[in-house]
C-alpha cells in the first residue's frame, strides 16, 4: 500500500479576522486538506462554528474541507454541511447510536463519512461498520479545546486500526487529531496515521504558517517507515 500523508490544518488556531488570508497561505505551503471543528458546547465543553463558517472556506479554497462533529445528535447537522460544502463529514461513534444509518445519510449527500474514536473508545467500536467507513480519526487528545495534551498511549490504537487496512478489513484512511506536531508526528507516521489535523502547529507556529507546514513536513520525512 503506497505511503499516505497528508497535513490537514485545523481552522480551529486560525485568525479569523484574516481567515481567507491563512488558509491561501496554508495551502501555498503545502496543507493537503483543511479541517473544520464543530463543537456545540455538550458532547465536548466549547462552542465553536457552523456551517457559515465551512461556507467562507468554500470560496476561499478548492482543497477538500473536512469537517469533524463534535456535537450530540449530529445527524441533524449534516445536510446544511453538505450545503455549505463539506467533502468529508466525520461523527463520533459515541454520539451515533445507530451509526450505520449515520454512514449512510453522510454518503447520500455525497460526502465522504468518517468515524472519530475518543481517547477511552476502543478500536473495536467500529469493526462492524468498517466497510461504510472512509476516514477513521484516532482522537490523540480528550476533544474539545485546541492545544490539548497529547496521549501517547493513542499509537497502539493507530496500529490496531492500520492492521485492518493490512489485512484488507478497510480502505479507511486513518487520521489523528489533537495535539500533532513536528515533535510527535513521526511517532503516530510510524504507527500508521495517513492524515496528521494540526492546529496550533501551523497557525500559531512562531515563524509562521508556512515554516509550521514545512516543519510537520520535515518530520514526516523523517518519520521511519
Amino acid at each position: 500500500m503506497a505511503k499516505v500523508s497528508i497535513i490537514s490544518p485545523s481552522i480551529l488556531s486560525a485568525d479569523f479576522t484574516r481567515l481567507a488570508d491563512q488558509i491561501h497561505e496554508a495551502e501555498a505551503a503545502g496543507a493537503g486538506w483543511f479541517h473544520v471543528d464543530v463543537m456545540d458546547g455538550h458532547f465536548v465543553p466549547n462552542l465553536t462554528m457552523g456551517p457559515f463558517v465551512v461556507e467562507a472556506c468554500r470560496r476561499s479554497t478548492k482543497l477538500p474541507l473536512d469537517v469533524h462533529l463534535m456535537v450530540e445528535a449530529p445527524d441533524a447537522l449534516f445536510e446544511p454541511f453538505a450545503e455549505a460544502g463539506a467533502d468529508w463529514l466525520t461523527v463520533h461513534i459515541e454520539a451515533c447510536p445507530h451509526i450505520h444509518k449515520s454512514l449512510e445519510a453522510i454518503h447520500a449527500l455525497g460526502m465522504r463519512a468518517g468515524v472519530a474514536l475518543n481517547p477511552g473508545t476502543p478500536a473495536g467500536a467500529i469493526s462492524e461498520v468498517l466497510p461504510q467507513v472512509d476516514l477513521i480519526l484516532v482522537m490523540t487528545v480528550d476533544p474539545g479545546f485546541s492545544g490539548g495534551k497529547y496521549v501517547p498511549e493513542m499509537l497502539d490504537k493507530i496500529r490496531s486500526v492500520r492492521s485492518w487496512q493490512e489485512a484488507g478489513r478497510t480502505k479507511a484512511l486513518i487520521a489523528v487529531d489533537g495535539g500533532i506536531s513536528a515533535q510527535t508526528v513521526p511517532a503516530v507516521a510510524q504507527a500508521g496515521a495517513e492524515v496528521f489535523v494540526a492546529a496550533s502547529a501551523v497557525f500559531k507556529h512562531p515563524q509562521g504558517i508556512r515554516a509550521g507546514i514545512h516543519a510537520l513536513q520535515a518530520a514526516l520525512e523523517l518519520a521511519p517507515a
